[in-house]
């Protein structure tokens, strides 16, 4: 018998998803809430180093779910094409793509260059805004983050919730960079072809640079600057979500 879909998560019901699937495999982690939240859910996807592990899984179980992709319009070329070899490689036909506003752009960053001098607000113009809008119709998001990837995100939980009220799945949370390794080769999953270049996490073209070996994955990330957050997830160093949860 089907569970009757959760509209309004709230921060008691994120608990109970926390102790109901703690230690559960992400493939149930992600049956779990596409039948929850169903119609009210979406995968928000970089299409980047390791994004494909989790379209790989979700496109097991609906192949139709909403993938929102931001195109910054500053991505690398090869993510372009990359997005669109993964999306038909796994018959994924829910892809939308999230671009910054026209006018806001030209408005603020006519020469493309404003990175250069403040990437905070070339981030928020570029993704956070343009993501806020694109889960408008959303009470529930799936991200790819990892306790792993950076100090920030260490204390990542399974659910969350973020600042707006809606349930933040991170199917992933506690895999490791080589669990994510294994899994692209079990499946014969294509990789980006940056990862092999020595981008091992990839963002836009201008903020992110080859690392060398024996530095963190995301050292090519705002390299010099004293940043590894995009926003979309964090406002200076800690996670935004609303108080008290979890």
């Amino acid at each position: 018998m089907r569970r009757e879909a959760i509209f309004d998560p709230a921060e008691a019901q994120v608990a109970a998803l926390n102790a109901t699937l703690s230690g559960a495999a992400p493939e149930t982690v992600l049956a779990h809430v596409l039948e929850d939240f169903a119609g009210r859910i979406a995968l928000v996807s970089s299409f980047g180093a390791e994004s494909v592990v989790l379209l790989h899984m979700v496109s097991r179980i609906d192949s139709a779910l909403p993938v929102l992709f931001l195109d910054t319009e500053l991505l690398f070329p090869e993510t372009l094409d990359y997005q669109r070899e993964v999306a038909q490689l796994l018959g994924m036909t829910g892809v939308r793509m999230v671009r910054p506003d026209a006018q806001a752009l030209a408005a603020a960053d006519p020469a493309g260059n404003l990175h250069r001098h403040d990437p905070d607000a070339c981030c928020a113009m570029r993704k956070t805004r343009p993501l806020e809008a694109a889960l408008g119709g959303y009470c529930a998001w799936i991200t790819g983050r990892k306790q792993h990837q950076t100090g920030a995100r260490s204390g990542l939980s399974l659910f969350e919730l973020d600042a707006g009220g809606r349930a933040k799945v991170n199917p992933l949370v506690h895999w490791s960079g080589q669990e994510v390794r294994d899994y692209i080769d079990a499946h014969a999953l294509p990789r980006h072809p940056l990862v092999g270049r020595g981008y091992p996490s990839i963002g836009c073209a201008p903020c992110t640079s080859p690392v060398a070996p024996g530095e963190s994955p995301r050292a090519g990330r705002w390299r010099g600057q004293d940043k590894e957050e995009c926003g979309i997830h964090f406002s200076g160093g800690r996670a935004v979500r609303r108080a008290g949860a979890a």
